[in-house]
């Protein structure tokens, strides 16, 4: 990484103590991984300090009380800088870890203010060539990206991908070796996640004796391509009686909904917005579909096999075909193939592979597993 920074090359604090720095902290996939490593984290008897902008976000009230929460409380990017620096001064981590290009630009410069021996990691979660790509982004601009993006990992301690793809995406990037960059798993397999997959759905289309269920995940935008899923869907219901439910909030709702009544399948879809228990829904579902055109590593297809669910993917950059490890437990399909994807959908309605099966296409994807792999990384012992 950089081995002109003299702090890089100190020996780092002794207190073992990991930060997670993520001021824009909102409600996505990125976030709900950071409160399962921290919880891991702490569960393993080391001190985490979890640094937000605000506290009334979602996911960290199931952050236990030995993570010290630490709030910013500034709009204002150089404050949040400032602040910043004064904890690192004060406390002295041995590890910053941040996953998100904002985040991470004030924490490297910090990093680069407080030489105080303190490692820099940072934790992409998606391939990012794909998401400029996707959005338009023409040749200069991704030049320029690029290079500013290489400067900046070039700066950290250490990289950590949460996926083959994105790591390559990331070496090819940054021209950065790719046995610098460490690949870990997402911790999104947790105890809990069974617990609430036992508990009542709260939608009627997931109760006993309904039609067979096709779920759909995620926030309703672009990158999920939903609307492929829906096309998909209409073709699936001319041959079968099954019902479509999209779990996920966001500006393309009505665009999705209008899409359903002009197939003619609007009363068997159903896009109920955000939903407190996702597992209790998925658990009972026929059939999981991730229509994404790009991912990093897509959590949900993750928890959908471990609740024994079958699945179909479209084959997106990154994470589906490590997950389903080249189709073996689950059907790839190209990207926007809505005859593909109706037809791998209607195989896995007639032949469902068994739920053991499934299940153990996700050993590494556990809190403890992923967690301790981190510890290892960081070069910290776990205290338990």
């Amino acid at each position: 990484m950089n081995h002109d920074n003299p702090a890089s090359n100190q020996i780092p604090p002794a207190n073992g103590r990991v930060a997670i720095f993520i001021p824009t902290f909102g409600d996505g996939g990125v976030e709900r991984m950071l409160v399962n490593i921290a919880r891991g984290i702490s569960g393993l008897g080391v001190p985490v300090d979890f640094i937000i902008n605000r506290a009334n976000v979602p996911y960290l009230q199931s952050l236990p009380a030995g993570v010290d929460l630490i709030e910013l409380d500034t709009d204002v990017q150089r404050e949040r800088y400032i602040k910043f620096v004064r904890y690192l001064e004060r406390v002295r981590p041995s590890v910053v870890m941040s996953a998100k290009t904002r985040d991470d630009m004030i924490a490297l410069e910090a990093k680069r203010a407080t030489r105080c021996g303190t490692r820099f990691f940072l934790r992409p979660g998606t391939t990012l060539s794909e998401r400029l790509r996707a959005r338009g982004a023409n040749p200069v601009k991704r030049f320029i990206t690029y290079r500013r993006l290489r400067k900046l990992f070039l700066q950290a301690d250490g990289i950590i991908a949460v996926s083959e793809g994105v790591a390559d995406d990331i070496s090819r990037i940054t021209t950065l070796p790719r046995t610098k960059i460490h690949v870990i798993r997402n911790p999104n397999i947790t105890p809990e996640m069974y617990d609430l997959a036992d508990q009542t759905p709260d939608h009627p289309w997931a109760q006993k004796g309904a039609p067979p269920l096709i779920v759909g995940m995620g926030g309703l935008r672009r990158q999920k391509d939903f609307s492929s899923l829906i096309r998909a869907f209409s073709i699936v219901r001319k041959q079968r009686s099954c019902r479509l439910l999209i779990l996920g909030q966001g500006r393309q709702r009505g665009k999705l909904l209008q899409l359903a009544r002009s197939l003619g399948v609007r009363e068997v879809v159903d896009l109920p917005g955000f939903s407190p228990n996702p597992y209790a829904i998925l658990a009972r579902s026929a059939l999981f579909v991730l229509s994404s055109l790009w991912e990093g590593s897509p959590n949900v297809l993750t928890e959908a096999l471990a609740l024994g669910v079958p699945v179909v993917s479209t084959d997106c950059p990154s994470g589906p075909k490590e997950i389903t490890q080249n189709g073996k437990y689950g059907p790839l399909v190209p990207v926007g193939d809505v005859e593909a994807m109706a037809s791998a959908m209607i195989e896995m309605l007639d032949h469902p592979p068994e739920p053991g099966f499934l299940k153990a296409a996700t050993a590494d994807y556990t809190l403890e597993k992923s967690t301790r792999h981190y510890l290892r990384v960081f070069g910290i012992q776990p205290a338990t």
